[in-house]
C-alpha cells in the first residue's frame, strides 16, 4: 500500500489547545485553568518552605577550558524543567554527585535556571572515582537496575560476590550517606521547614540515614521519594540478600510520601514490605506503611513531558530539515518507527521478529512498508549491552537478507544520539512501535503522540508504566508475544482513516492534560491532602 497524496494528514499539536480534566472536587476546568491553579498551590506550599532536591545527577553540570574557567550546560528533560521550576521565588538546592572535574572545582553556589532571572543553589557531593564506580556500575547498574526491570538471567545471573558485597558497603552505602549528610546540613542551615525530594533508585538508603542524622535535631521537613523505575513483586525482590533488601526496605520506609510510576508498582511496593519487612503494617485501602513508629503515604504519580517544550523542538528548523531528509521514506512507504536505547529491556530484537513474521504471513506488504529504527547505543561499557547490540544487528541482517530486494530495504537503522532525528522520525511515523519488556514509563510513546502529523497509530507493551494511561488510543501487545505484535502490526496498516484518526486524538488529548507539570502538581496536592 503505497502512500499517496490523498493521505489525511493531521495538523501539528499545539500546546493549550481547548481540553477539559477533572479537578480534586469532582468539577471540571480547562488546562489552563489547572495549570494555574497548580501555580497557587506551589507558591502556598512552598511559601513557608525551603525546597531540597536530591538526585545522582544535577540540573547543570560544568566543564573547565584549559586556562582554568568554568562554564555550565543545564541538563535535558523534563524533569528538570519540572523540579528547577519549582525554584522559581523558592529558596531552592539541587544536590547532586559530581559527575566531572568542573562539577567538583564548582563544589556548590548558585546557577541561573531562566531567562526571567531565577536561580537555584546546587551542591555537589564527591565521592571518589572508586566508591562512585561501586555505587553506580555495581550496585545501582546493573543489581538494581536489573531487579527492578525483571532482566536477570537467575540461572546464570546475578552472582553476588565479595566484590558486590564490597561495593555495596564502600560504594552504595557510602555516597547515599554522603547525601543524607548534604541533605542534613542543608535542612539545618534554613530557619523554615524543608521539603525534600529525593529522585530515584541511587538513593534508596538516604531516607533513613537522613532521619538519623537529624535525630537528635529539632527541625521540621517533609521527605519525599519518586522512583522512576518499575517496582517488581515481592518474589523478585526475594533474590536480593535478605541484608540488603531490608536496608532498602527501611531507607523508602523513612519517607513521608513515596511515588511511584503506576498503581502496579505502588502495590507491589507494599506487597514487597508485606512480605520481606518484619513488622511493618501495610494499608492497601489508605496507601499506607506503618513502621517503626513512621507512617509512609504511597501514591503513584505517572510522570510526563514538556509538552510545550517538545512542541516549540518539532517546529524548529533542524527538525524541518532532518524530516526533509526522512521524506525519502515516509513519501513512499508505510512507515514503522521506533526511538530506542540500545538496552535489553527495550526489546528491540523481538520487534525485528514480529515484522519479520508480518512479511511472512502478509507478503502483500513487501516493497509498501519499511521499518525505520532510530537506535542511541547505550552503556556499551556493559558486556550485556554491547552484546545486545550485536544481537540488533544481526537480526536487521537476518530480516534485510530474507526479504529484500536491491530496490527496497525492509529494515533501516539509523545509530547515534540525536534527539531532533528521532522528533522528526516521530512527526512522520505511520505506526509507532514501543514493546518494551519492561520500562518505567517510556515517554517516547508519549513524545510521539504529541509530535506525529499522521494520526498515526501507536503499538504498546503491557509491560511500560504508559500502559496506564495511554491505552485508551493505542493497540496494546505483551512483549514477548511475537506472532501477536506481528497481528498489531498488520491491524495497525488496516485500520481505517477514522479510527487512526480517533485514536490519535485520544493520545494526544491524554499527553496534554497529564504533561510533566500535571505530574508535579499531583505530588503537591497529595503532600497538601495528607498535611504532610
Amino acid at each position: 500500500m503505497p502512500k499517496g497524496g490523498d493521505r489525511k494528514v493531521s495538523e501539528l499539536y499545539v500546546s493549550g489547545a481547548a481540553g477539559r480534566i477533572s479537578n480534586t472536587s469532582g468539577g471540571k476546568m480547562n488546562i489552563e485553568e489547572r495549570r494555574r491553579m497548580c501555580l497557587d498551590l506551589q507558591e502556598e506550599l512552598l511559601g513557608g518552605r525551603t525546597l531540597v532536591i536530591a538526585a545522582n545527577r544535577g540540573p547543570v553540570t560544568f566543564e573547565l577550558d584549559k586556562d582554568g574557567e568554568l562554564s555550565f550546560k543545564r541538563s535535558g528533560g523534563g524533569l528538570v524543567t519540572a523540579l528547577t521550576g519549582l525554584a522559581q521565588n523558592v529558596d531552592a538546592t539541587w544536590i547532586a554527585s559530581a559527575s566531572t572535574p568542573g562539577d567538583v572545582a564548582f563544589d556548590e553556589g548558585t546557577v541561573p535556571i531562566n531567562e526571567a532571572g531565577d536561580s537555584i543553589r546546587v551542591k555537589f557531593v564527591h565521592p571518589t572515582d572508586e566508591a562512585y564506580d561501586q555505587y553506580y556500575n555495581v550496585i545501582a547498574n546493573p543489581l538494581l537496575w536489573f531487579l527492578q526491570h525483571n532482566m536477570w538471567d537467575i540461572a546464570r545471573a546475578p552472582t553476588i560476590n565479595r566484590k558486590t558485597w564490597k561495593a555495596w558497603e564502600e560504594g552504595y552505602l557510602a555516597v547515599n550517606g554522603m547525601f543524607a549528610e548534604a541533605i542534613a546540613g542543608q535542612i539545618l542551615s534554613n530557619h523554615l521547614p524543608s521539603l525534600v525530594m529525593l529522585q530515584d533508585y541511587q538513593l534508596y538508603l538516604a531516607p533513613k540515614q537522613l532521619r538519623e542524622a537529624l535525630a537528635q535535631e529539632e527541625v521540621e521537613y517533609t521527605l519525599t521519594h519518586f522512583i522512576h523505575i518499575p517496582w517488581p513483586g515481592p518474589e523478585d525482590w526475594g533474590f536480593l540478600p535478605p541484608a540488603m533488601r531490608r536496608k532498602i526496605l527501611e531507607g523508602l520506609c523513612a519517607v513521608d510520601m513515596l511515588g511511584f510510576q503506576t498503581r502496579e508498582d505502588s502495590l507491589n511496593f507494599i506487597r514487597t514490605v508485606e512480605t520481606h519487612l518484619p513488622r511493618a503494617d501495610v494499608n492497601y485501602t489508605h496507601g499506607r506503611i506503618w513502621f517503626q513508629n513512621h507512617a509512609t503515604f504511597v501514591r503513584d504519580f505517572p510522570i510526563s513531558i514538556d509538552v510545550e517544550a517538545i512542541v516549540k523542538l518539532a517546529n524548529s528548523e533542524e527538525v524541518r530539515e532532518y524530516r526533509e531528509q526522512i521524506a525519502e521514506l515516509s513519501d513512499r512507504y508505510y512507515m514503522i518507527v521506533r526511538i530506542d536505547r540500545t538496552e535489553p529491556s527495550k526489546n528491540i530484537v523481538r520487534g525485528f521478529q514480529a515484522f519479520d513474521e508480518l512479511l511472512d504471513l502478509h507478503p502483500e506488504y513487501k516493497d509498501q512498508v519499511v521499518f525505520l529504527a532510530i537506535l542511541a547505543p547505550s552503556r556499551l561499557e556493559v558486556e550485556e549491552y554491547k552484546t545486545y547490540l550485536d544481537e540488533i544487528m544481526a537480526a536487521v541482517g537476518r530480516v534485510n537478507a530474507k526479504h529484500g530486494s536491491s530496490e527496497w530495504e525492509p529494515i533501516r537503522v539509523l545509530v547515534g544520539d540525536d534527539y531532533p532525528r528521532a522528533i522528526a522520525a516521530m512527526q512522520v511515523y505511520d505506526t509507532l512501535l514501543v514493546n518494551s519488556i519492561a520500562d518505567g514509563m517510556n515517554l517516547v510513546a508519549k513524545e510521539g503522540s504529541i509530535v506525529n502529523r499522521q494520526d498515526g497509530t501507536l503499538i504498546l507493551s503491557d509491560r511500560t508504566g504508559a500502559r496506564q494511561q495511554l491505552e485508551p488510543g493505542a493497540l496494546v501487545i505483551s512483549p514477548c508475544d511475537v506472532y501477536a505484535t506481528a497481528e498489531a502490526l498488520h491491524q495497525s496498516i488496516q485500520m481505517s482513516l477514522d479510527d487512526r484518526k480517533e485514536k490519535a486524538s485520544r493520545l494526544r488529548y491524554i499527553v496534554e492534560r497529564e504533561d510533566i507539570r500535571d505530574w508535579l502538581c499531583r505530588q503537591l496536592e497529595a503532600i497538601r491532602d495528607l498535611g504532610l
